[in-house]
């Protein structure tokens, strides 16, 4: 299921992050913004649990979210700063994280890092700025899946059509979230007109 997030203000931070005139501080900053709005329109499916709280009147049950259901999973490096912006939303979901690398040449994606906590029936919420190919991502769900999750989904500022009908294809249960589908890849497997390389802009 892909679910393109439309609201005005997601579009504008995003174009401001594709204009290369945009100090690297500046685009952490609105990478985090995005991210925090988005994990709403995420997790607007989580189920609530009710539970006694002490008010001024007394004891009542209320309904919350068990922010220990769900792990928010950046691909490193350009997926950080959007960690930082998903847990404004759920300060007490624990986060993994995966490396991977993606050969310029082949377009093959290896991963070379994976720190994960348990995931055996919990949500996991995959944070990577951009899905091109959809190798990266595939990738990550591959090493996720080995936990067992109840449910997978990824945010994504932008996206490939490319990669998209590639996820689709082969995880169709799998849940992406993105703010815009762009035009097409390069033969370098970037995106057009896209944002560039993420992580050199973020922190090279």
């Amino acid at each position: 299921m892909v679910r393109e997030l439309r609201h005005p203000i997601l579009v504008h931070k995003l174009n401001r992050i594709r204009d290369v005139s945009t100090p690297r501080e500046v685009m952490r900053r609105l990478l985090e913004d995005i991210a925090t709005l988005m994990v709403y329109d995420a997790l607007s499916g989580i189920e609530t649990h009710r539970r006694e709280i002490e008010l001024w009147i007394g004891r009542r049950e209320f309904e919350f979210v068990n922010e220990g259901e769900v792990v928010f999973v950046p691909i490193l490096r350009a997926g950080v700063p959007m960690l930082e912006g998903a847990l404004k939303v759920l300060p007490n979901a624990s986060s993994g994280f995966l490396a991977i690398k993606r050969d310029e040449r082949t377009l093959e994606s290896t991963l070379f890092y994976s720190r994960l906590p348990e995931l055996e029936g919990r949500i996991v919420v995959i944070l990577d700025p951009m899905l091109a190919t959809g190798g990266t991502l595939l990738k990550a769900l591959e090493e996720v899946d080995k936990g067992r999750p109840l449910k997978t989904m990824s945010l994504h500022i932008i996206c490939a059509p490319e990669g998209v009908k590639r996820v689709e294809e082969e995880q169709p249960q799998h849940e992406l979230f993105t703010i815009s589908v762009d035009e097409r890849l390069n033969d370098k497997g970037y995106i057009i007109p896209g944002l560039g390389d993420m992580g050199d802009r973020l922190f090279s």
